[in-house]
């Protein structure tokens, strides 16, 4: 996973989704999809909160002109 990029691993866990949610995968094939599913969405949401601290806003100082400050989680 590590030599893939955010995009490759968020279409390869689309995949997976659509293929559970179809319900016509056997049992033991399921349990590997979410096994693998999981470490993808683990891998992408890392790759998201790296991105996520780099991430400056611009935002309007005291006299109107935008200044750089550091991007704050609304979580």
């Amino acid at each position: 996973m590590a030599d893939k990029t955010f995009e490759e691993n968020m279409t390869r866990l689309e995949e997976i989704v659509t293929r559970l949610e179809k319900g016509d995968v056997p049992l033991s094939q399921s349990l590997s999809l979410f096994e693998e599913g999981t470490r993808l969405a683990a891998a992408c949401r890392t790759e998201l909160d790296q991105a996520e601290q780099q991430v400056v806003r611009l935002m309007k100082g005291p006299d109107g002109a935008p200044v750089e400050t550091e991007f704050a989680s609304e979580e």
